[in-house]
């Protein structure tokens, strides 16, 4: 059920959204050097690395590691990057990764394939198991702001309460979230 659900409304959202998507994609390319899309390889379900997309707020050379472990962010974004990642518009590229089944729309969120630490603490507890998410428990919790061990508890508690109504709850707390661009590092 939970695989139908992302694809009816990963298609949906994505044909309501092709035309806003087209323009950003045209922004992106228009205000800096370098492709639209930028490709991230993340950790999926069982430790599986894929190719993540968003659409590119950071200049093309940035160093591929979390935010947060630049020494200064704000000189690595793109003209358009700030906005981008305080709407989370850089994230709708992922609606393409929730079609061909790398991720879904709620889970934890995925690792970069160099978090070791984020990535062993979830092997260990069974979060590996899980599909990443666009958004996840955690995500509404504190998003970026929170320390690894923290998302991780956050993470197993989805993993022990997870269903249908629980995956709803944490869309529509994201929805909040994203209107008030609330726990995002620029």
């Amino acid at each position: 059920m939970k695989r139908l659900f992302d694809l009816v409304l990963a298609a949906f959202i994505t044909i309501v959204l092709l035309l806003p998507i087209a323009i950003i994609a045209l922004a992106v390319r228009l205000t800096s050097r370098g492709p639209a899309l930028y490709w991230s390889d993340r950790v999926g379900s069982n430790n599986r690395i894929f190719k993540m997309p968003k659409f590119r707020s950071m200049r093309v050379g940035t160093p591929a590691v979390a935010t947060h472990l630049l020494s200064d962010p704000k000189v690595y974004l793109t003209p358009i990057g700030s906005f981008l990642r305080k709407s989370s518009l850089d994230e709708l590229p992922q609606l393409w990764s929730i079609l061909i089944g790398d991720m879904s729309f709620v889970g934890p969120r995925p690792a970069l394939f160099n978090q070791t630490d984020l990535i062993e603490l979830r092997t260990q507890r069974g979060v590996h198991l899980l599909a990443p998410g666009l958004t996840g428990w955690a995500q509404v919790n504190g998003r970026d702001e929170l320390p690894i061990p923290v998302k991780v508890q956050f993470d197993i508690d989805y993993l022990q309460r997870r269903s249908f109504t629980f995956d709803i709850r944490i869309l529509w707390l994201t929805f909040v979230k994203v209107l008030k661009s609330d726990g995002v590092t620029h």
